[in-house]
């Protein structure tokens, strides 16, 4: 009988325990792995985006807008190759709980700025040729099933219109898509000078503007070029990288990671003080078995291999049925939401961590039980009642 089948015997010897112990780390690394997983989904979107992409928004928030005039002066500075103006509508359809996440924007520089989206060129035509045509990415269209040519009520949960109502009619007249697919299509455009002509309140006014600089070295001094042009003016600016604006943007609804890692952190508390002193405990009810495998000739370290094998897999038996379990998951759901966020899958490096975990669990638990394991001294084992 080698060594690896003695630490299996051992960690098996009460079944009921070591099952227990097993779903403990198991739920802890599915609760790791899917957590993570999805908050890498919802952050995959902006590690896509084109390094040569600023965002100019206001100083105190992309919800504070800036004038309408800024659009032209932007526009004419050294570095800026294109720009194009973007306001939130808050949409919706039929139903406040059917959400559609409208912007108001300019097509022909939208898809100009954004180049890895694609429309065919008939369909964009006739989108650029009338003022209540909506463009409509794949996703939505797909979820709502929508087709070009049907017309549609789009209501706004923020703005209203000078007659009283929130509801914008509109054409779908293009459908876009995506070169990539991390890069989502889950939102509608609707024409700016459309939405804007028919506001009750903030006209001619802009949340933000995109724009290209052509050469990302120049990121830096096209943003400083701007946010001095409308330094100490009632609207000045703060203008960054698109990756940037997308984290602050995530951060309105709070620090997903540092929740997470207080959710997951907890979890792997609770497990290591319940599998740490369960195996201080399994290790004192062998302290005979354990003398007498050194009164054979056992020699101490291999003992102290053994014992920390033990722990080692244990953790990795329930680390590796929740990381799987956790994968699984992620992918059955990153399958079913992928029309409105795509990219959510397994991600390597939180497959890496979680492994990595498991093997420090697993050293962290069974390390004080292997050394007093150990120091054990025959005479003193073998002598106890």
């Amino acid at each position: 009988m080698n060594d690896a089948t003695l630490v299996r015997k051992n960690l098996f010897r009460k079944k009921a325990r070591a099952i227990l112990l097993i779903i403990s780390i198991f739920i802890a690394f599915l609760i790791h792995g899917a957590l993570f997983a999805f908050n890498a989904g919802m952050s995959g979107g902006f590690g896509a985006v084109a390094a040569d992409r600023l965002v100019t928004m206001n100083r105190a928030s992309f919800t504070v807008p800036m004038p309408y005039a800024y659009w032209g002066r932007i526009q004419a500075l050294d570095g800026v190759e294109a720009i194009t103006p973007l306001n939130w509508v808050g949409g919706y359809y039929q139903e406040p709980m059917n959400q559609i996440q409208t912007f108001a924007a300019d097509p022909e520089s939208y898809f100009i700025v954004y180049p890895e989206l694609t429309v065919p060129a008939d369909q964009f035509a006739d989108a650029l040729s009338r003022r209540d045509c909506a463009i409509i990415g794949r996703s939505v269209a797909n979820v709502q099933g929508w087709e070009v040519g049907q017309r549609i009520p789009l209501s706004s949960n923020i703005w209203q219109r000078d007659d009283g109502t929130s509801v914008w009619e509109i054409d779908i007249c293009a459908i876009f898509d995506a070169a990539l697919d991390n890069v989502p299509t889950n939102y509608a455009l609707i024409q700016y000078d459309y939405f804007n002509e028919s506001l009750a309140f903030g006209r001619d006014s802009i949340a933000w503007f995109s724009l290209l600089t052509g050469d990302p070295d120049r990121n830096d001094a096209v943003a400083a070029e701007i946010d001095a042009l409308f330094a100490n003016s009632p609207n000045e600016t703060r203008t960054q990288t698109e990756a940037a604006f997308g984290e602050s943007f995530m951060a309105m609804f709070g620090n997903i990671a540092l929740i997470l890692t207080l959710v997951v952190g907890a979890a792997f508390a609770t497990i290591l003080m319940i599998v740490g002193t369960t195996m201080v405990m399994a290790i004192n009810e062998r302290i005979k078995e354990v003398a007498v495998m050194k009164t054979l000739g056992f020699p101490a370290p291999r003992i102290f291999r053994m014992v920390l094998s033990e722990s080692i897999l244990l953790s990795l038996v329930g680390g590796l049925l929740g990381l799987l379990a956790a994968t699984g998951l992620v992918t059955l759901v990153g399958a079913a939401i992928a029309d409105y966020l795509p990219g959510v899958h397994m991600p390597l490096s939180v497959a890496l961590t979680s492994l990595a975990l498991m093997l420090g669990l697993g050293l962290i638990t069974g390390l004080i039980p292997a050394v007093t394991a150990m120091r054990v001294k025959i005479v003193d084992a073998l002598g106890k009642s």
